[in-house]
């Protein structure tokens, strides 16, 4: 009997324990990456659209960092707000209204940069998601995806985005694409294959703003 009795009581731990994981790993985090150079920066406003989006649904534990790409954008400078929700669902909300008048407080006054470093935003972007500890990683890009970088700024070589989902929204057309529709075409296929060479987990492409469902959506 006592032996049985042991052995209920070590069955029991083990399903306590198992239960007992770091909450973090059944938690998401989003790092939105929104293009302010050039003629894109006119754009630059949409992405509120998506931050009202994800604050809504995003939940207690979840974290959402914001953070504009301009020619250099490898730097903690460049993030407009970060934030770990609270477990407490009432001071999640009010935190989420502080992020979003932050945010909003931003666009209204952005100006554009000359230069569009994509990929400083998507390294500075990866370490933010790794330190969060989360189980799900998503950056979204709010980009038309084309990176002009200036003489000195050196991106050419390996990036790692290990399991983390990458998704470019509102992908606009520049006038060579409408000239030429390879040209974006193209430009998607090369993000597609170096994000996939740097080992994130996704690679998804939205443009329909009435569809933002579709972001926490598998391919």
């Amino acid at each position: 009997m006592i032996k049985r009795i042991i052995g209920a009581l070590a069955i029991g731990l083990a399903v306590i324990a198992a239960g007992c994981t770091d909450p973090r790993n059944h938690s998401q985090a989003v790092y939105v990456l929104v293009d302010t150079s050039g003629t894109y920066a006119r754009e630059a406003g949409k992405a509120q659209l998506i931050i009202n989006y994800l604050l809504g649904t995003l939940q207690p534990g979840d974290s959402l960092a914001v953070a504009r790409v301009q020619s250099r954008s490898f730097s903690e400078k460049d993030i407009i707000a970060k934030v770990i929700f609270d477990q407490r669902p009432t001071q999640a909300n009010v935190q989420k209204r502080a992020f979003r008048a932050k945010t909003d407080a931003y666009f209204r006054t952005v100006q554009g940069s000359s230069y569009t470093d994509i990929t400083g935003g998507l390294i500075q972007g990866a370490e933010f998601l790794n330190e969060t500890g989360a189980g799900r990683k998503t950056i979204l890009i709010f980009s038309d995806m084309q990176e002009e970088l200036d003489k000195v700024t050196v991106r050419s070589f390996p990036i790692s985005l290990k399991s983390i989902r990458v998704i470019a929204v509102n992908v606009t057309k520049l006038n060579t694409d409408n000239i030429d529709p390879r040209r974006y075409l193209g430009r998607l296929e090369a993000w597609q294959k170096r994000v996939e060479r740097a080992g994130a987990s996704e690679w998804k492409v939205i443009n329909d703003l009435d569809r933002l469902d579709a972001i926490f959506t598998k391919s």
